[in-house]
């Protein structure tokens, strides 16, 4: 018997969480059932402490959303810390601490103004202290949508008889001070009911009052400190709750804030309940309900028109959350860079110089799966499918730039991090050769692209670019060290790094050019994977890192008794540049990225 009203039919869950609950009120791991697929998570900071002869605390910041999620995955929970009291009689209260959860973070509470020190934004804001009509520090810093705090309350009174404004808190404003009467209250915090019972949280510390009589004032519900004159009041533990300001002198400092605390609700998400039989009929006629297109989390998320792009900076994890209907839309663009070698070192003599770093490897689809974007040079992409997903969550790997080699040592440069995605490794640039009399670290070494060799007599080769091998190439060679003190390029994704140069003008050797994309947006170029420039001794000119004055992003080469070789940019994959003698270091590479990018609406 249909207990539903006769509206029976296909249940489509899109997450079976079972409403399991967790809270963490110190940092630690919640790793989701294997159904879970949506979370609610309550993420409240920790609030801040009120000021000495001044403000209440600012209430830590309350966010309380809805995100994707991976199932049976750990995810860190980060608990912010309540912030301190005061560390003097005319200082401000400390701000409190972050808390994070996934891609939701809450800001620690501003801490209450002191006598003679401003008072701290955040969450919420604390409150106007130290003397008459000071006005208290702005909430919801940096801007969330829902606010996750607001402003602190001013202070209100004359020289010896201030009363101090309250810190905000998560649903209202700290209040004012009311010259003569009392100081002012914290602002009220918010209701909660995700643990299955109606909890505040995130409530603003009270000011304090410089002179008695007069009554304290009430910390905000959620855990806010009770302030007044020559009394204080801590937050409560585990609510985001702000400390309160004191007045007066000769009594207690401001209080510290409360910590705050992470809860996870892991949900039952339905799309929805459909009747079996208009559903059958439905799907005779072929207008079944699809889902047409992915859905997924991670990284940096942006959109490009129809299309979403996820921007990896760091590692992290891309989670495929639902796919669609239509198995050709199941498919992911993708550039994969990893990170640029490091410049070689130099041991003290001043007219060698060494190697600029290779870049990192440079692997991407062809882009003709998401729409018209410049995916990089045909050779590189155009043989290149996008890549095939399923529900699930994918590992992405950031290779970190190599370190350069030293000042006084006879060390080549860092090999470069590889980077990786969907089984798809890009290799770290290759370190630039050294100066030093050893002999195998003369030579550039090789990676994605290779590193630049040393200058004679030694003579360093350049590098192997394209190792490991793949097809395409993912980079190419190191330049030779060449003249009588300049050094070889390192490679690029694009072109070879250029020998140091000899005759009548001696040059470090140039790094190779790398690739351009714009899988981001249209306007938004990436200048990926350059070579970085050889050093060029005492004499002459330094080599460049690949690519134009305007959009340059790998390192160029040092020049003894000037400069060293410059650093990369991060997250671009550049070679580093390569020492220009006595005195001066090689420098490290440029960190990798990873961007993907599919359809997500017509």
């Amino acid at each position: 018997m249909a207990t539903n009203g006769g509206i029976i039919g296909k249940s489509n869950l899109a997450s079976f969480g079972k409403c399991t609950v967790t809270s963490k009120t110190s940092t630690g791991a919640v790793t989701t059932q294997p159904g879970t697929r949506v979370v609610e998570a309550l993420v409240v900071a920790g609030g801040a402490g009120g000021g000495a002869n001044g403000g209440g605390g600012g209430a830590g910041g309350f966010r309380q959303v809805e995100i994707n999620v991976c199932g049976n995955t750990p995810y860190t929970a980060t608990v912010g810390g309540g912030g301190a009291a005061p560390p003097g009689s005319c200082a401000s209260g400390i701000n409190g601490a972050d808390s994070i959860f996934s891609t939701i973070t809450s800001t620690g509470g501003g801490g209450g103004r002191g006598l003679n020190s401003p008072g701290g934004t955040g969450g919420s804001g604390g409150g106007g202290g130290g003397g008459s009509s000071v006005n208290g520090s702005a909430g919801n810093t940096p801007p969330v949508s829902p606010p996750q705090g607001n402003l602190g309350g001013n202070a209100v009174g004359t020289s010896d008889n201030i009363r101090y404004g309250g810190g905000g808190g998560a649903s209202a404003a700290g209040s004012d001070g009311t010259g003569g009467g009392s100081a002012g209250p914290g602002g009220a915090g918010t209701a909660s009911t995700i643990t299955g019972s109606s909890v505040t949280y995130a409530g603003g510390g009270g000011g304090g009052a410089q002179a008695s009589p007069g009554p304290g004032s009430s910390g905000g519900a959620g855990g806010g400190g009770a302030g007044g004159y020559r009394s204080s009041n801590a937050g409560t533990t585990n609510t985001g709750g702000g400390g309160s300001g004191t007045g007066g002198g000769g009594g207690p400092l401001g209080a510290a804030g409360g910590s705050g605390i992470v809860v996870v609700k892991e949900l039952n998400k339905a799309s929805g309940v459909w009747n079996l039989r208009s559903q059958f009929a439905a799907l005779k006629q072929g207008t079944w309900p699809k889902t047409a297109f992915i859905n997924a989390t991670g990284g940096c998320i942006t959109t490009c028109g129809d299309f979403k792009v996820h921007t990896f900076n760091s590692s992290g994890t891309f989670g495929v959350v639902e796919l669609s209907s239509f198995p050709t839309h199941n498919v992911v663009d993708y550039a994969i860079i990893a990170g640029g070698g490091g410049g070689g070192g130099n041991q003290g003599n001043p007219s060698k110089s060494s190697g600029g770093g290779g870049a990192g490897g440079f692997r991407a689809s062809a882009g003709t799966a998401t729409g018209c974007y410049t995916a990089g040079p045909g050779p590189l992409t155009a043989p290149v499918a996008a890549a095939s997903v399923s529900t699930g969550c994918y590992t992405i790997t950031i290779g970190g730039g190599g370190s350069g080699g030293d000042n006084g040592s006879e060390s080549r440069g860092g090999t470069g991090g590889a980077s990786s995605a969907f089984c798809i490794s890009s290799a770290g640039g290759g370190g630039g050769g050294t100066s030093g009399s050893s002999a195998p670290n003369r030579a550039g070494a090789a990676g994605g692209s290779g590193g630049g060799g040393n200058a004679p007599p030694q003579g360093g080769a350049g590098g192997a670019g394209n190792t490991p091998p793949t097809s395409p190439a993912q980079g190419s060679a190191g330049g030779a060290g060449g003249g009588s003190c300049a050094a070889g390029g390192g490679g690029g994704a694009t072109g070879v790094g250029l020998a140091g140069g000899c005759g009548c003008v001696v040059k470090g050797g140039h790094g190779g050019a790398g690739a351009t994309s714009t899988i981001i947006a249209p306007g938004t170029v990436l200048y990926i994977a350059q070579g970085g420039g050889g050093g060029a001794g005492p004499c002459g000119c330094v080599g460049l890192g690949g690519g134009s004055n305007s959009n340059r992003t790998a390192g160029n080469g040092g020049r003894v008794g000037s400069f060293g070789g410059s650093i990369a940019t991060t997250n671009r994959g550049g070679g580093g540049g390569g020492s220009g003698g006595q005195c001066t270091a090689g420098a490290n590479g440029g960190s990798g990225i990873v961007v993907i990018r599919y359809k997500f609406q017509l």
